[in-house]
């Protein structure tokens, strides 16, 4: 009995540090792909909440995450300065020349004390790639994460995007 317990315990220590991801790809154009030499622009969104909480920081957080994986395959990449609604965010990309403007959107953000409540962390955003001469959105993915409920703490949403995005911006480049 010690042993199967001892034995239950570790499998939930082990199954319970796993992060899951999920990966919602909507090619609205077929097989669309961006090119290193396509000019992209990047919005930053509004901050994250869960019920009446906002996570201050959150919104450019993910943005940066964003820019960081576009920068490591396009040569020209630019990033907005802070939130802006969606119509300025695109007139700001058509006057930098950009092909494509990436916006995002966080749906859900809830940065829990995973630690000591066994409540995982939870993100989920919204991405969309939208050609800037036409206004037509190519591509639209959602990307969920959620944390491992075994953690040792100092966890935090935005630590749940890192692989996905990487995952989805990799699939985009020939």
């Amino acid at each position: 009995m010690k042993r199967y317990l001892i034995l239950v315990g570790l499998v939930y220590v082990l199954v319970g540090c796993a992060d899951t991801h999920k990966i919602i790809r909507q090619d609205v154009v077929k097989d669309f792909r961006i090119t290193p030499n396509d000019k992209i622009c990047i919005s930053v969104p509004i901050d994250g909440l869960y019920r009446a909480r906002v996570y201050k920081g959150s919104g450019e957080n993910t943005s940066r995450i964003i820019y960081s994986e576009f920068m490591k395959r396009s040569r020209m990449v630019k990033l907005s300065a802070a939130f802006q609604e969606f119509e300025a965010v695109q007139e700001e990309a058509k006057s930098a020349n950009c092909k494509y403007l990436v916006h995002s959107t966080i749906l859900n953000w809830e940065d829990r004390a995973t630690e000591w409540s066994s409540i995982p962390d939870k993100v989920e955003i919204k991405i969309e790639i939208i050609e800037t001469l036409t206004s037509n959105t190519m591509l639209l993915t959602i990307i969920k994460g959620t944390s491992g409920v075994a953690t040792l703490g100092g966890d935090h949403p935005q630590d749940l995007l890192l692989s996905p995005i990487g995952k989805f911006v990799s699939s985009l480049y020939f």
